[in-house]
């Protein structure tokens, strides 16, 4: 379960590199999206004399910079929200432990919806304390994404959320049948999925696992005081916060993090503009091609306030030493102090309300009489 955690390398403008970059000069598009952010001479004003404003107009002008975001929506479903057994069911085994070999990992124990979707590490353990090499990303508002982990390797969360069960560096199940067969030794779990499917002759499927699991973290979205101010309510801001927006917007970071997810919709090179020294080759290893070489998912920045430590091998401690890094490797700036600083406000106005009564861990169903024991090798 991997994904970005920081303030992202500069946009990608095609999908294959040339010698240039990615796919070309980077600095007029530097400069581009800094002329659009700063807006282009109005034309001349007619002979009539304009309106006065009002309370009304007020209300309907755009909140400054608005056009690079959107707010996030109730749901990350794609259509209709699914019906309430398959949630439940999902919730359920986002914190089931017996999906996994020695019943000690579950999806919660990497990705703590009590601690903003983070546990808090460089990399998380998994089975036996095996740690892989990337930085566990927060699991709020991920459905938002253009795929999820880090290399983008999953085309969704339901793809995702079939992978960390089989790793054998997280649960290390062996194989999809060795976790059905956990399932269908459930009786709790077997009554579940009938009431989730009904109809299906096999409901307890892995893929029905999976499912259920992608729509409940379709539900886990935080809405914060950015949203407000998308939709209108102009002090949802601080004063600092503000400053801190138009320095976000200036300074180019909006050139990757837009959208309702703040980041979260493209690939880019880590290392754009100055070098970033890194073992991992990123999307490479999952498309095979030279040209994605050390290209990430750019990351959303919702809560990133809380989602430390940062960048895809978490080994960034503070958010204000990403900014920094971020500002040098990916735009080729050294942002002052203050700059930083006024960054770092803004980003807390992306922390949002985690859902407590959505996430409140469920009871789990008892283990039947053929429920395979816990496994420590």
């Amino acid at each position: 379960m991997h994904s970005f955690n920081i303030l992202a390398p500069i946009g990608r403008a095609c999908e294959n590199g040339g010698e240039q970059g990615p796919c070309g000069p980077e600095i007029p598009l530097l400069t581009l999206l800094t002329l659009l952010a700063c807006g282009t001479a109005e034309p001349p004003a007619p002979d009539v004399e304009a309106p006065p404003a009002t309370d009304e107009t007020t209300k309907e002008a755009a909140p400054k910079h608005a056009a690079f975001f959107a707010p996030l929506p109730e749901h990350m479903h794609t259509g209709a929200v699914p019906d309430a057994a398959v949630i439940d069911l999902g919730r359920m085994l986002y914190y089931e432990p017996r999906l996994s070999k020695n019943h000690d990992v579950a999806c919660n124990s990497c990705h703590l919806l009590d601690k903003f979707g983070v546990d808090g590490e460089p990399t998380s353990p998994g089975h036996k304390g095996a740690r892989g090499d990337r930085n566990s990303p927060t699991s709020y508002n991920a459905a938002l994404h253009v795929a999820q982990f880090w290399d983008g390797r999953a085309a969704d969360v339901e793809a995702q959320a079939k992978g960390p069960v089989l790793n054998p560096v997280e649960m290390a199940m062996a194989d999809e049948a060795a976790v059905v067969a956990v399932l269908k030794s459930i009786p709790g779990y077997v009554d579940a999925f009938g009431k989730a499917f009904p109809g299906d002759e096999d409901a307890v499927s892995y893929d029905h696992m999976a499912s259920a699991i992608g729509a409940f973290e379709r539900g886990l979205v935080t809405p914060a005081p950015f949203d407000a101010y998308l939709g209108g309510k102009a002090d949802a801001l601080t004063e600092a916060q503000a400053k801190g927006l138009d320095t976000f917007v200036e300074t180019g970071c909006v050139t990757c993090h837009t959208g309702a997810g703040v980041g979260g919709g493209m690939y880019q090179k880590l290392g754009l503009v100055n070098a970033y020294e890194t073992e991992d080759s990123g999307r490479m290893a999952v498309t095979g091609n030279e040209a994605d070489k050390h290209f990430f998912k750019v990351p959303s920045l919702r809560n990133i306030e809380k989602t430390g430590p940062y960048f895809h091998d978490g080994s960034v401690a503070t958010l204000d030493d990403a900014v920094r890094k971020m500002g040098h490797h990916q735009l080729g700036k050294e942002l002052t102090d203050a700059q930083i600083g006024e960054i770092t406000a803004f980003l807390g106005s992306l922390t949002g309300e985690v859902p407590a009564a959505y996430i409140a861990k469920p009871a789990l169903p008892e283990s039947g009489p053929d429920t395979p024991a816990a496994n420590p090798s």
